[in-house]
């Protein structure tokens, strides 16, 4: 979710193109039509149904972009695209391809993005989920893809032991502090699902983080933010999005 310039709210979520909604008060939202009316052919090659996810939405030098994945349940053969647009409206996107893919034999997974703009104005793309663990690309500001001066992908959280479960990393920078948010366990299980937030931080956008105990996010680590209470089960898929009136957590 983004507040556009406009002061509109603007958010897209996982399915159908990737969904659009728009909000003027951030409770009541709108269904406005999809990211994509028709699929970029490259699509196919990660997804037989064209079912793109995890849209990540920003505003960056007078435009709108948009990471997203595309690939199927359960399955390392996905990529991360990006589109831009002025406007950041539905059916307003044009797609700029592949930033990165990956195959059953990577031992990651190229899902879930999320842009970084540190202050010094680096870019950076974390993403990622179950097997080796969350990762972290250095992307060029000026394609919006991987900077050709640093290709190294770095490893940011993972669970090495017990379950793999670990995905949708979304990095912010507080008061010198870079905080690495991911979802841990289980999603999409209906009142079944274990899904929940932790968070740790770290001094470098690649860190390494450690939790509030001290334990490294590449061994198991991470402070619990928000689990299942009540009757939201489940919460995850997260993102930290600063408004006029303060950080929020956006999740599903």
């Amino acid at each position: 979710m983004i507040r556009a310039t406009d002061g509109t709210y603007l958010l897209y979520s996982t399915h159908g193109g990737l969904e659009a909604r728009t909000s003027t008060d951030r409770i009541a939202f709108t269904r406005s039509g999809s990211a994509f009316t028709t699929p970029p052919s490259w699509w196919k090659t990660y997804s037989a149904d064209n079912d793109p996810w995890a849209p990540d939405i920003s505003y960056q030098g007078g435009r709108y972009l948009m990471y997203y994945a595309v690939s199927s349940f359960g399955s390392s053969n996905s990529a991360i695209g990006v589109a831009g647009s002025s406007s950041g409206r539905a059916g307003t996107w044009t797609d700029y391809g592949i930033v990165h893919s990956t195959t059953g034999s990577s031992g990651y997974n190229a899902i879930d993005p999320n842009l970084f703009v540190d202050s010094d104005g680096k870019w950076w793309l974390s993403f990622g989920s179950w097997w080796s663990g969350l990762k972290m690309i250095r992307l060029d500001p000026s394609t919006g893809k991987q900077y050709a001066g640093d290709r190294t992908v770095y490893s940011i959280a993972s669970r090495p032991t017990g379950t793999k479960a670990i995905e949708g990393p979304a990095v912010v920078k507080r008061n010198g502090y870079y905080y690495l948010f991911a979802s841990y366990d289980t999603c999409c299980a209906g009142a079944g699902s274990t899904y929940k937030i932790k968070v740790g931080r770290a001094t470098s956008p690649t860190g390494p983080y450690y939790d509030k105990n001290g334990v490294n996010l590449l061994d198991n680590g991470g402070s619990p933010v928000l689990e299942s209470h009540g009757r939201y089960i489940g919460p995850g898929g997260q993102s930290v999005m600063s408004d006029v009136d303060g950080d929020l957590l956006v999740y599903l």
